[in-house]
């Protein structure tokens, strides 16, 4: 079986320009992510995917692979499905795990226990979640809990939102799922793993980066933020 650690790494940026260059502690969040697929120890390889050749030198220097994929599955118009067909096609694979750059605060240890679950559970795909254990509302309705009574916040469902800090799939089902006109992201047995809730802190802003900076220690260093 082989298991890939894809970290998709597009040059262009809206809000934080180039932002999986930014440095967090002085080191790129790109940079992040590959030590960070290194210390989990649990990949056959590692490859960084992009569209701009940038990040080839980088990709080397950290003593990881380059997948350069065409220039137009970098545009703000290319979907995370359409890159990631490419990569499968080029790279062949049992299962491709997406490790995003821009989560700095997930975990090597979650990315390791993530692997096992997926292997483990035998998914089609195994989504990142961060449980919130609050009351939700969608379109001013209640999701988890009631207009008619009050209900103490640990008693309630959690909301399980998608963090996409990471995210597995099986090749063949997600090629299939494409080929055949349907959403491969989700296709076939789905399966769901909770992240610590600072993982799902994405970098798009410049504050988001500075946010990151001041838990990283936190969250890397002997802090703890699960069950809070």
């Amino acid at each position: 079986m082989t298991n890939i650690a894809m970290i998709p790494a597009r040059m262009g940026s809206q809000r934080l320009q180039k932002k999986n260059l930014a440095p967090l502690k002085g080191v790129p969040l790109i940079v992040h992510a590959i030590r960070k697929c290194r210390e989990a120890g649990v990949f056959d390889r590692i490859i960084v995917n992009s569209e701009h050749p940038d990040f080839g030198p980088i990709a080397q220097a950290e003593g990881v692979e380059f997948h350069q994929r065409p220039e137009e599955l970098g545009s703000n118009n290319a979907t995370s499905e359409d890159f990631v067909t490419e990569f499968l096609k080029a790279n062949p694979c049992d299962r491709v795990f997406q490790v995003h750059s821009i989560a700095p605060l997930l975990t090597t240890a979650e990315v390791r226990d993530f692997v096992s679950a997926m292997i483990e559970t035998d998914v089609d795909v195994l989504l990142s979640v961060v449980d919130d254990q609050l009351e939700c509302l969608y379109h001013d309705e209640p999701v988890n809990f009631t207009f008619s009574e009050k209900t103490n916040s640990q008693d309630l469902d959690p909301v399980r939102k998608v963090s996409w800090s990471i995210t597995g799939w099986r090749s063949a089902t997600f090629l299939a799922a494409k080929e055949s006109g349907g959403c491969a992201t989700y296709a076939g047995r789905r399966g769901v793993f909770p992240v610590n809730k600072m993982a799902g802190h994405v970098i798009k802003t410049e504050e988001d980066l500075r946010i990151a900076e001041a838990l990283h220690d936190f969250v890397h260093l002997g802090g703890s933020v699960e069950g809070d």
